[in-house]
């Protein structure tokens, strides 16, 4: 009777565990352009606003919905647009909205009204926020290996031109468009240039970023890896070109420390994932990376090709993610940790902010710890 008892409670639990259901969205209401398609964007997306696996459907009269089947229990965030970041939904007022959060334990269906579209109400101009120390290296900087032009910024420390012999490390950073400039950051900037002037004077270590825009096949260039939803992989190519044409010119043009030692590179979700392939790939040109939010969900692949990887320099890891950013977001990061530490010649360091979500403003706040680990 004991071991009936047992085995009942075993399969309880691991039903519990591995139970799947189905979460119904339905919209009851729009404020405006009610015959436009509608698509829902969030984190079990990557936050894709444009795809037709998550348009909505009709829904009886008046009504879309979209269900979404077989999904883990745990907390999901999430928006709707009309195909586009330019046509989020918003407020009546056509202020930007925070993620809608859904908790799923069980078959859920939630009844919602859109109040408003980003593009009913025309954006009012941005501030140019960037500082001074922070330049366009080239608003169209050609990419041989992908056949496309690039914006390219550059931050340089306030004693670049008055120190003239003086070499720096680098950081490369992806979405550099989200750095240093509210002008051109739709959802707020990382304020690097702002968080390094006050850093590199307390530290007094000193630090040339650059920063390389996305564009409009994001989600292919930064995944190294063919996705049956997303296309083909265009990661490999991109982080070629970072290592033998970016990095050459960065070199010849600015006053640069060229080892491994004083060469890094960062970035956020896709980009996360991309700055560990890139140092896992080239670990004799970056010998430190910072990993916010990877989008490893993405890229199953990696976890192998990590496994089978094989470097002799010492290699710094920086992760960090937060709790309400995906159900799988942590522990994801949490296995890939793991496979580092059977490795040697390695330090990692993990950072989880339990109420952080996938978004520059805690991007923006971490970027601090990253830069005094990153320099200490």
């Amino acid at each position: 009777m004991k071991r009936l008892f047992l085995l009942v409670t075993v399969l309880a639990i691991t039903y519990c565990v591995n139970a799947q259901y189905s979460l119904r969205l339905v919209v009851t209401g729009v404020a405006t352009k009610p015959l436009d398609d509608e698509y829902i964007t969030g984190n079990f997306n990557n936050w894709n606003p444009r795809n037709d696996t998550f348009k909505l459907k009709p829904f009886g009269r008046n009504r879309k919905a979209i269900v979404l089947k077989d999904i883990a229990a745990g907390s999901y965030q999430f928006k709707f647009t009309r195909g586009s970041w330019q046509t989020v939904e918003t407020n009546p007022k056509g202020i930007d909205i925070a993620n809608r959060t859904v908790n799923v334990n069980s078959d859920t269906s939630i009844d919602i009204n859109i109040e408003g579209w980003k593009d009913d109400f025309p954006d009012k101009p941005k501030p140019n926020t960037a500082s001074a120390q922070v330049h366009i290296v080239d608003t169209s900087f050609f990419m041989p290996q992908l056949n496309r032009t690039r914006r390219i910024w550059v931050y340089l420390p306030k004693s670049y031109n008055q120190l003239k012999g003086k070499t720096y490390p680098v950081l490369y950073m992806y979405d550099g468009q989200n750095l240093f400039n509210e002008q051109t950051a739709p959802f707020g900037e990382w304020g690097v240039d702002e968080c390094l002037d006050t850093l590199q004077q307390q530290l007094g270590k000193e630090c040339i970023v650059i920063g390389i825009d996305n564009g409009e096949k994001r989600t292919t260039e930064y995944n190294p890896y063919d996705n049956q939803q997303y296309g083909k992989g265009e990661g490999a190519q991109y982080n070629e070109f970072l290592v033998k044409t970016l990095k050459p010119y960065v070199d010849q043009k600015f006053r640069t420390m060229k080892d491994a030692q004083h060469t890094f590179i960062a970035g956020s979700s896709l980009g996360g994932l991309m700055a560990l392939h890139a140092q896992m790939k080239y670990p004799d040109v970056f010998g430190a990376s910072g990993i916010f939010s990877p989008a490893f969900w993405i890229a199953p692949q990696l976890n192998e090709e990590l496994a089978n990887a094989k470097w002799s320099n010492f290699q710094r890891f920086y992760f960090y993610a937060g709790g309400k950013e995906s159900p799988t977001m942590v522990s994801d990061m949490d296995k890939v940790i793991a496979i580092l530490q059977s490795k040697h010649q390695y330090e990692v360091a993990r950072s989880v902010y339990p109420l952080g979500q996938h978004n520059e403003k805690y991007w923006r706040e971490e970027f601090d710890d990253f830069y005094r680990w990153l320099m200490r």
